[in-house]
């Protein structure tokens, strides 16, 4: 039976932020918080945390998360899934669901379900948002191009498109979760480091690069991911007023 996963990839190691999977916001640890969030997701059949630490694995058992054990070898998150996916034969569609991204509205996951699902020309799915030209020049925040179908052209950490003639044109700011079909997903995590992918070190350009198309929907929210202190206090603070 072709079943749906949404899968979220957990590390411990963390430049900025160590162990940020298990700092407990409200008595609950961050990855608790994304893995609720991925339940209420109406789309998806199945819900596994992918983690190579066995205190992730521990906790997330501990409130009664599905979690599998990974190589500690991979070297990014999409093969932390596709070890998990060939596991599981009945898995047709995969959504890669950052860890760290506990503000994630489940409508939005549903949106990346629903495209790689029902758009038989894409391969992968993701989200966007519109941000400012001002916003746009932050090499952090990951930029994105489209075509007048919302199929992907590139991916950047430069401001693009550049501005010759100012006012002419939107940005798009990228949000990390995708969507994949089976297939693609095996298939890009096979495929070597293309030159743009090293250059601007982004894995999604490894797909373009190769011919594969990525489906975008344009979403009104910003995210909340937690990279830094800093951020881990703003998400503090977001969780507290809504209390």
């Amino acid at each position: 039976m072709s079943k749906t996963a949404i899968i979220i990839p957990a590390r411990y190691g963390s430049s900025r932020l160590e162990g940020k999977p298990l700092i407990k916001v409200q008595d609950k640890p961050i990855i608790q918080w994304v893995y609720e969030k991925a339940q209420q997701a109406k789309l998806a059949d199945i819900i596994i945390v992918a983690t190579d630490d066995q205190r992730i694995y521990d906790a997330v058992k501990s409130f009664g998360g599905n979690v599998e054990m990974t190589s500690t070898e991979h070297k990014c998150g999409s093969d932390r899934i596709k070890e998990v996916v060939m596991r599981h034969p009945e898995i047709s569609y995969i959504v890669n669901l950052q860890g760290d991204e506990p503000l994630i509205r489940p409508e939005s996951i549903d949106e990346v379900i629903k495209n790689v699902k029902d758009d038989v020309s894409a391969d992968i799915s993701t989200l966007i948002r519109k941000i400012s030209s001002k916003d746009a020049e932050n090499p952090n925040l990951v930029k994105c191009v489209i075509d007048k179908f919302g199929y992907a052209m590139y991916f950047s950490r430069a401001k693009i498109p550049f501005e010759r003639n100012l006012g002419k044109s939107d940005f798009y700011g990228h949000l990390g979760i995708y969507g994949y079909k089976r297939e693609s997903l095996i298939k890009m995590t096979e495929l070597p480091q293309s030159s743009y992918e090293q250059a601007e070190s982004l894995e999604q350009l490894r797909a373009l690069q190769n011919g594969m198309r990525i489906k975008t929907s344009i979403v009104d929210f910003v995210p909340v991911g937690i990279d830094t202190a800093e951020d881990l206090e703003k998400f503090k603070n977001i969780v507290a007023k809504a209390l």
